[in-house]
């Protein structure tokens, strides 16, 4: 399965290998068909971290494919997460392309913008196109060009503590819409109780939940470091002031430590923290519902998903995305999250029971509100090779600006700076 959190290690070899081998695999001429009519296709098929658990699944997709497009073989490998970009690389440079590959958002971005993987707009229909959540879909949307088809995906939602929100005099009922709501609530809840409203880490993905860009459009310089960068700082830190957030840099583990013995009103986490809570703290987690998470100025949920592509070295182009777009319909995602607890990237897939109806556990409250947060999901990535050193350097430099009260425009600047080296490596 995919890791859980943003920003995914990509090892230090696949960021060279990235960079050398990136450019090779792009300008591939599209359109090649595959072999001639009446001719086996046999189309090779990666995955990551998904066998065994999901083998019964894949085999059944994989022989109804088969069954009903004759003359195609699909040869399917699973891959653990930290290999297989090395390996899908070192693949595309020997000539030996698989056809169709499951990757993150990140790294398909980061192929599609070097070229790398086939432009699936010269194969798809508007009707397939418009079946998956815009947001999500357009994630992998370079100039125009759709690079990959989502797959199944995840959204945080908000945990919030119907105790401590009732005993500050407000109505868990009617829940903050808007982050400005929700600050509004942490204060409310500071003054009435003595809590604070969340904790949470000080990481790259603040940017776009805020509407910030960290990079131009062709991705060669920083463009976050702005006087309205420097307005939503300086307002957080007066939330760390006024009690709405801790001020720490708080790790997933201590969040739920906080959460789970009330200091904190509020956590916003997947699907997954709830496990954590039942054990932790069962009595609090008989006082926690679910909700959509609140939404910042970009009016957005940030969500993380797992595409398929088809590089540009594919000899079958046209059966692959066939396949690809199989994977990836309705009916398939929806049988696949009732099978993995995964959320689809397919409109058509959240009108299904498994998605709308409650037995009033925190387990069904979570995953409708999460099923009803896909409407505003995108995908966060810098979509450039050395992704993760960009986000390392954002990261400590909002650290140095919450916790150390480090100058604000001094801070950003140097961080700027640092950003535009990473990319000139």
């Amino acid at each position: 399965m995919k890791k859980s959190k943003k920003g995914m290690v990509i090892t230090l070899l696949s960021v060279l290998l990235l960079s050398f081998m990136l450019s090779a695999c792009g300008g591939e001429k599209s359109g090649q068909m595959g072999s001639g009519k009446g001719d086996p296709v046999k189309l090779e098929f990666w995955t990551i971290s998904l066998q065994p658990t999901f083998t019964d699944y894949f085999n059944k997709l994989i022989a109804d494919y088969e069954k009903t497009h004759e003359g195609v073989i699909i040869d399917w490998k699973d891959y653990p997460y930290d290999a297989v970009t090395n390996k899908l690389l070192t693949s595309i440079a020997s000539g030996s392309s698989p056809d169709v590959v499951n990757l993150n958002t990140e790294f398909a971005s980061q192929m599609g913008s070097k070229g790398a993987v086939v432009d699936l707009n010269q194969f798809l229909t508007d009707e397939q196109k418009q079946s998956y959540f815009d947001g999500i879909f357009n994630s992998t949307v370079i100039d125009g060009k759709a690079y990959a088809l989502p797959w199944y995906t995840g959204t945080e939602v908000l945990f919030m503590n119907t105790k401590i929100v009732k005993d500050a005099g407000l109505d868990p009922a009617n829940p903050p819409k808007s982050q400005d709501e929700l600050v509004a609530w942490a204060k409310q809840i500071k003054e009435k109780t003595g809590k604070t409203g969340y904790s949470t880490q000080w990481v790259s993905n603040l940017f776009p939940k805020e509407g910030i860009k960290i990079l131009n459009d062709d991705k060669s310089a920083a463009v976050f470091n702005t006087p309205e960068t420097k307005t939503i700082l300086e307002n957080i830190k007066k939330k760390i002031v006024d009690g709405v957030i801790m001020k720490e840099d708080v790790p997933f583990t201590k969040q739920i430590q906080y959460y789970s013995s009330e200091q904190v009103a509020f956590e916003i986490a997947g699907p997954t923290f709830i496990n954590f809570l039942k054990t932790s703290a069962p009595d609090v987690y008989k006082n926690t519902i679910a909700v959509p998470m609140p939404t910042g100025k970009a009016d957005v949920r940030l969500s993380n998903s797992m595409d398929v592509v088809v590089p540009g070295k594919s000899k079958h182009q046209k059966e692959a995305v066939e396949f690809a777009a199989f994977i990836t319909n309705a009916d398939n995602q929806t049988a696949f999250s009732k099978a993995a607890n995964t959320l689809p990237s397919t409109k058509e897939s959240i009108k299904d029971p498994f998605f709308t109806a409650s037995d009033n556990t925190l387990e069904s409250q979570a995953k409708i509100a999460s099923a009803n947060s896909l409407d505003k999901a995108v995908d966060y990535m810098v979509g450039v090779p050395n992704a993760s050193d960009i986000n390392s350097a954002i990261a400590r430099g909002l650290q140095k600006i919450m916790l150390n009260d480090a100058d604000l425009q001094a801070t950003l600047d140097a961080m700027e700076q640092e950003v535009n080296q990473v990319l000139k490596k």
